[in-house]
């Protein structure tokens, strides 16, 4: 925004201090007047001593020895105002240049800098404090989005050159099979509008433009359960579902979205036949809880904490394993952060993994902010 040029906050403050040294002068010589000067008779003092006595200043005589020393003391005021008031102006706003000159720098995208403003907390230092917060917090996300962008580009990229690959392949033989050319470019497209719906989502929930409402967090579990119950059934899974009626504050969308993909992937990264997931709601200290526990591989404790990366996997297992876009996860820590909640991830002794989500108790969850 262009800005009509102006006294700098410096310049100002100097101004001040040096009027303020001004009228406390100004104000130690009313009182002088008001409380001694006044009371001295203006015409001659004359003593009984007579023509022999001592003299004795009238009120005229002491204001004309006191006046130009009141204007030495007013102009020595208002040096020092001028010269002290620049020094500590400059002293007190120099963490302002170091604020200034980070804000350019971050403008400029360099997230890195920080401005670690040495010295005792005040306000200057904590204004310096939630700076470098802010600027470490963008650093890392702007690091994850460029992350992202990076892995969602490629995974975009696949199925379109896996598509150009079968029109070549199909351009080249004379005797294709138009139906089952048809079928492979339908798999392949279901799976690009798998991928962009998960992209779309995810991005929903990061910014968090939903509407919140009470939502039974138990209920929401039996409908993803009951709707996900036949691909159970197909791989011999037993799911299970119980618990507490507990109430949320969120989106009945978003949370029907987050216990959906806790469960497909405690069924797609199960064992290979007789293995169970467990769907659990319960209260615990004013917050709904949920947690969804499934058998499956033993997983190394240093993966655990990646599986909440977009396009991560753990197990060894692929896509084909699964149809699924490596999203699933990724998708519920957004959905979780975006409702003030706390996912966990553990990995259970025995294989498989324990997911836990804890979100605000609806009537005890805090004030949303506007956006």
């Amino acid at each position: 925004m262009a800005r009509a040029p102006g006294p700098s906050v410096r310049l100002r403050l100097t101004l001040s201090y040096a009027a303020f040294l001004l009228v406390a002068g100004a104000l130690i010589l009313a009182v002088v007047w008001v409380f001694l000067l006044r009371y001295v008779p203006d015409g001659p003092i004359v003593t009984q001593g007579g023509l022999g006595s001592p003299f004795v200043p009238n009120r005229s005589d002491l204001l004309r020895a006191f006046g130009p020393r009141v204007a030495w003391a007013l102009a020595f005021l208002l040096v020092l105002g001028v010269v002290g008031g620049w020094f500590l102006a400059g002293r007190m706003l120099a963490p302002l240049d170091r604020l200034t000159d980070a804000t350019r720098r971050a403008a400029a995208g360099s997230l890195s800098h920080r401005i670690r403003l040495p010295g005792r907390q005040d306000e200057f230092r904590e204004l310096a404090d939630a700076f470098d917060d802010m600027l470490a917090r963008l650093e890392a996300q702007v690091a994850e989005q460029q992350r992202f962008a990076a892995n969602a580009s490629h995974e975009l990229r696949t199925p379109l050159a896996i598509t150009r690959t079968i029109l070549d392949v199909a351009r080249q033989d004379p005797d294709r099979d138009t139906d089952e050319l048809l079928a492979r470019l339908d798999i392949v497209n279901a799976r690009a509008i798998d991928l962009t719906e998960a992209l779309l989502l995810l991005s929903k929930a990061d910014r968090g433009s939903f509407a919140r409402e009470p939502v039974d967090l138990s209920l929401v579990a039996e409908e993803a359960v009951e709707t996900l119950l036949p691909l159970a059934d197909g791989r011999r899974v037993d799911l299970r579902v119980s618990g507490d009626v507990v109430s949320a504050v969120g989106s009945h969308a978003l949370l029907l979205q987050l216990v959906t993909n806790l469960v497909h992937n405690g069924i797609v990264h199960n064992l290979p036949d007789g293995g169970t997931v467990r769907v659990d709601t319960f209260d615990r200290a004013g917050e709904a809880v949920l947690t969804v526990e499934n058998t499956g591989e033993r997983l190394d404790p240093q993966l655990v904490p990646t599986l909440t990366e977009p396009f991560q996997r753990g197990g060894g297992r692929t896509r084909a394993d699964h149809g699924g876009v490596g999203l699933g996860l990724a998708i519920v820590r957004s959905i979780t952060e975006a409702h003030r909640g706390v996912l966990t991830l553990l990995p259970r002794p025995d294989g498989g993994l324990r997911v836990t989500v804890r979100l605000p108790e609806a009537g005890r969850a805090p004030s949303w902010p506007a956006r």
